[in-house]
């Protein structure tokens, strides 16, 4: 199930039992540059999306109808936080130590004053730190290192070979150099379902658009996460994009 808000996009499981579709029809199209494995791509985004409208997708409104706003935003604002080292040490290793400073502010503020994270306090009068995205995906494009071939895989969704292997580095560091809780399954697990649940819930009014506007949704997806994902790189390097345009669309 694809999610965009804070780079690399978790995916909740897709269930075993989910249809695999027998009508896809490959056409003659040449292949993007950008997605030499589109055929199998297509296969998993098809059986995902399956899986999503099933299942994931409507337990995502559950979890975003049926709770409160305070409590979702709080649950929101603390996967956030617990994100903030990682954004921190990216930072460092891009030789911004300003804004690596500021991401320690605002961890550490949230994290006492704001209640473990549940609160945003360091956003607000008289810090102004908001939070920012960055990872190991962002520093090794920011360096220059290519994305390499387009991905779309059970569990992430849409992704890169660069991304999936930052992605990966980013949920080892905390297990690695902090150790408990986050090395524990009975933490790192929750964490993760509530993450992609989260995720979900605030990616769906892009979502929908892009299943409803668009002729083909899954090259539209494709689309916006790399134009999305290279805008965000050359704000790193301080060098601003267009914003990011899924296509094909219908008129």
């Amino acid at each position: 199930v694809p999610t965009v808000a804070q780079g690399p996009m978790p995916t909740p499981p897709s269930p075993a039992t989910a249809p695999v579709p027998e009508d896809i029809v490959v056409t003659a199209q040449p292949t993007p540059k950008e997605d030499p494995l589109k055929r199998a791509n297509e296969v998993s985004f098809e059986v995902i999306e399956a899986a999503d409208k099933a299942i994931v997708g409507p337990a995502a409104m559950v979890y975003k109808d049926s709770l409160p706003n305070p409590i979702r935003k709080g649950i929101h604002n603390f996967l956030y936080n617990i994100g903030e080292p990682v954004v921190a040490v990216n930072f460092l290793l891009q030789l911004k130590p300003g804004k690596a400073i500021e991401t320690v502010g605002r961890f550490a503020i949230n994290s006492t004053i704001g209640i473990a994270g549940l609160l945003d306090v360091a956003k607000k009068k008289p810090f102004h730190l908001p939070h920012r995205v960055n990872g190991f995906a962002y520093t090794m494009g920011y360096y220059g290192v290519k994305s390499g071939p387009y991905l779309y895989l059970p569990f992430i969704g849409p992704t890169t070979l660069r991304d999936v292997t930052g992605r990966i580095m980013d949920l080892m560091l905390l297990p690695i150099g902090v150790g408990k809780p986050f090395n524990n399954p009975y933490y790192a697990f929750p964490a993760g379902v509530l993450s992609s649940l989260d995720d979900r819930a605030e990616f769906d009014d892009e979502l929908q658009r892009l299943r409803s506007q668009s002729n083909d949704p899954y090259a539209a997806l494709r689309a916006y996460y790399l134009n999305r994902r290279q805008a965000e790189i050359d704000a790193l390097r301080g060098k601003p994009s267009p914003p990011p345009v899924p296509a094909p669309l219908t008129n």
